[in-house]
């Protein structure tokens, strides 16, 4: 509730926010973000609260500038972010609140959208032999609004009204919103003599759960649906592999001198790396991506360390957080709750580690009964997603904070999934372009942006507010012009989700 001793002040905010949720000339219910920067000691007594609530309001956030300098760094942040959102890459569709009219899918990757409290449903036609993952991730404005157990759930459902397989993701902070993706799979297995091991229609049930005060914008929603077909006649599977082993926290990692790399936005343009030490730098509520070929009989294990960081004055007392993790090539989340690592450490400016990992790749870790060892049954790219937290802003003078990777992928790479399979021929495996760059990436084109289609900028330095509406544009070479969809999001390029996409500032 606004505070009583300053009506005009809130009579103004409110018109300001009514003109926020649709600009003239912006399409009815594209989404956009106010940013709101104050320097309260000499602004009205009113204007950091019409801040807060304006940016509240455009689902972003608000942050004190005392001085020019932080009025700039706030301002680079926040448009950088805009420029740096999540690309998309897939076909469109429209769930639906319910299974009789739902959209049916075909294996590949889709975008649509979801609201608080919505069930979204695809019906999916499966065979029985097959192991099929479905995932969705959820794309928030960075930062928004969110609670601790806000959470984005995936269901495979059948009948009338059973289901198979769910997970559950929650964001387990509330400084603001970060992609968020949930996985489920449906692995038939011999013994499955239930409902769930035979062939017919099912339906993927995507659900958004959103506490009150939670920023409540739609949010772009990408679903993948990946099938793996069964070994063939007469092969025998080598033996699960549920344990760390040499890749637990004593793994020994890479050293030396850091390679410059720019993390991706997301899964679809994440940047091939290997083994070794790579540096990169992240803003605030930002997420980077990275993805490292793992073969058969492989796994991956890697630390992210935060770097030291000069203060701000003030920020003695403030503490934000690192995080991340690592999803499998079919976008299954894998660190979270291993036992033996954790996705997310405090950082306060001064050095902050993660360690991370999965357990090696064997085809029968779809039997075992572990979250984290039953997604890593299959080779590819495992995406790396490193995560710095919003209140980061209120501690570090740099606009972007320094992070380090330490890369290995431990074990031989076998030649195929059956027992006693042979080394590779081509050794521990794939490595990504040891200048940083993956091949497909230095020579890809651009792709859409996150279909975020503006960002409305509030700012308040010496005795006003002003509001400044700021379009973060970027120039994109497509093979295909890109055509506007509903709600005004920029249509994706369709293709495969491991397209390489540039497009973005350093």
């Amino acid at each position: 509730m606004p505070p009583a001793r300053a009506p005009s002040c809130w009579s103004r905010t409110a018109r300001t926010t009514a003109a926020l949720r649709r600009p003239a000339g912006w399409p009815a219910g594209s989404p956009r973000t106010a940013w709101g920067c104050g320097s309260t000691p000499s602004a009205s007594r009113c204007a950091a609260p019409q801040l807060e609530c304006i940016a509240r309001a455009g689902n972003g956030r608000y942050h004190d500038a005392p001085d020019a300098d932080a009025l700039a760094r706030q301002l680079q942040r926040s448009a950088q972010l805009s420029a740096d959102g999540y690309r998309f890459d897939a076909e469109r569709v429209a769930g639906t609140p319910a299974r009789d009219a739902a959209p049916v899918l075909r294996p590949g990757q889709y975008l649509d959208t979801i609201g608080p409290g919505e069930q979204r449903y695809y019906a999916v036609d499966l065979d029985a032999e097959s192991t099929v993952v479905l995932s969705a991730t959820a794309v928030p404005q960075p930062g928004a609004a969110v609670d601790t157990f806000d959470a984005l759930r995936t269901e495979i459902a059948y009948g009338a009204d059973s289901a198979c397989e769910s997970s559950t993701e929650h964001f387990l902070q509330k400084e603001g919103a970060t992609p968020l993706t949930s996985a489920v799979a449906r692995v038939p297995s011999p013994e499955d003599s239930g409902s769930c091991g035979e062939a017919g229609r099912y339906w993927l049930v995507v659900e958004r759960k959103s506490k009150a005060g939670s920023d409540a914008a739609r949010r772009p929603l990408e679903l993948t649906y990946g099938v793996e077909k069964p070994l063939g006649a007469g092969v025998t599977p080598a033996q699960s592999q549920p344990e760390y082993g040499k890749g637990g926290k004593d793994a020994v990692l890479p050293t030396g001198d850091p390679k410059d790399v720019r993390g991706g936005t997301g899964f679809n343009d994440a940047e091939k790396i290997g083994q070794g030490v790579w540096r990169d730098e992240l803003l605030p509520s930002q997420t980077l991506w990275y993805k490292v070929p793992v073969g058969w009989g492989q796994q991956l294990r890697y630390d992210v360390e935060f770097s030291n960081e000069p203060t701000l004055n003030g920020s003695s007392g403030v503490s934000s957080y690192g995080a991340t993790q690592v999803f499998t090539p079919a976008r299954a989340p894998v660190g979270g709750g291993t036992g033996e690592f954790s996705p997310q450490t405090v950082y306060n400016g001064r050095p902050a580690v993660l360690e991370m990992g999965t357990v090696p790749v064997a085809w029968t870790n779809r039997h075992e009964s572990h979250p984290t060892v039953v997604p890593v049954h299959t080779t590819g790219g495992f995406c790396i997603a490193v995560t710095l937290g919003a209140e980061a802003a209120e501690i570090a003078q740099n606009p972007r904070i320094g992070a380090v990777l330490r890369v290995t992928v431990l074990g031989e790479r076998l030649s195929g999934p059956q027992h006693d399979a042979p080394v590779s021929a081509g050794g521990p495996g794939e490595q990504g372009d040891k200048k940083g760059d993956s091949p497909a990436r230095a020579d890809s084109a651009g792709a859409d942006g996150a279909g975020w289609s503006g960002v409305a900028i509030a700012a308040a330095a010496g005795g006003g507010a002003v509001l400044i509406a700021a379009v973060a544009v970027v120039l994109l070479r497509r093979r295909t012009a890109a055509a506007t969809g509903p709600s005004g999001w920029p249509s994706p390029a369709a293709g495969s989700s491991d397209s390489s996409t540039t497009g973005r500032n350093a």
